[in-house]
């Protein structure tokens, strides 16, 4: 059984590997609201603002209310939106398949949250209570390529490289028990501050233990097969 100090421990180990700058994010979502931890002080205007505040070290709930500032985060997350949210949604909906940035048939494919809650958890994850559903890790390219590494050498299912929106990797690898690259989202980078070169991999919580055991070997296999390719690299012939 992993127990959330070994889930800790695991996720300051894949940290440190890797040299994440940030604390992989842990979400939870509950069906009661905790006791014992503060909500989130004012609605954010993405649901995955809140991500950035977990990275930074705060461990805060959140509740539906809380996320009806972002009404395509909100529906990912299974809610059914009230009147200005719903307005807003459908105004964004339009505003994007007027741009010809997404089609109504790709909308309608977005994951979705399938069972009824009452708040969302969002924590680093060394501080994290319990196993999460979704720990999300943010990291350069290469940090990035390791820990997929890692993630395929642990036998955890990999889902194809995904987008818009980024929040949607919550319920896909929640619901399937498989880790996603997520390249996020152009609203998700300026809500979060993410990097150029930067992008996500999202890994069930439940998983994390055994992804965090892979990584070592990862990382040494990939150490030794750059000393490897930078020796031939002199060989290379340049045509003028």
């Amino acid at each position: 059984m992993v127990t959330w100090k070994t889930l800790a421990m695991n996720s300051m180990s894949i940290k440190d590997l890797l040299g994440l700058r940030r604390s992989p994010v842990a979400v939870t979502i509950v069906r009661e609201v905790p006791t014992g931890l503060p909500r989130v002080s004012k609605q954010a205007p993405a649901g995955c603002a809140y991500w950035k505040l977990a990275a930074a070290g705060e461990v805060f709930y959140a509740t539906a209310d809380d996320h009806f500032g972002c009404p395509i985060g909100a529906h990912v997350l299974g809610l059914s939106l009230p009147a200005e949210p719903a307005q807003q949604l459908s105004t964004m909906l339009e505003m994007m398949q007027a741009l010809d940035y997404l089609q109504p048939a790709a909308a309608e494919q977005i994951p979705r949250w399938q069972q009824p809650w009452a708040a969302v958890v969002y924590a680093p994850v060394e501080h994290a209570t319990g196993t999460p559903d979704v720990v999300i890790h943010l990291g350069q390219a290469r940090q990035m390529m390791l820990l997929v590494e890692a993630v395929q050498r642990a036998g955890v299912p990999l889902l194809p490289l995904a987008g818009r929106p980024a929040c949607a990797m919550v319920p896909a690898v929640a619901q399937s028990g498989s880790a996603v690259s997520n390249l996020g989202c152009i609203g998700n980078r300026v809500y979060t501050e993410l990097g150029d070169d930067e992008f996500y991999v999202a890994i069930p919580g439940g998983r994390l233990t055994e992804v965090a055991q892979a990584l070592p070997q990862t990382c040494h296999a990939n150490r030794e097969l750059e000393t490897y390719h930078r020796g031939r690299a002199p060989l290379q012939l340049v045509k003028v």
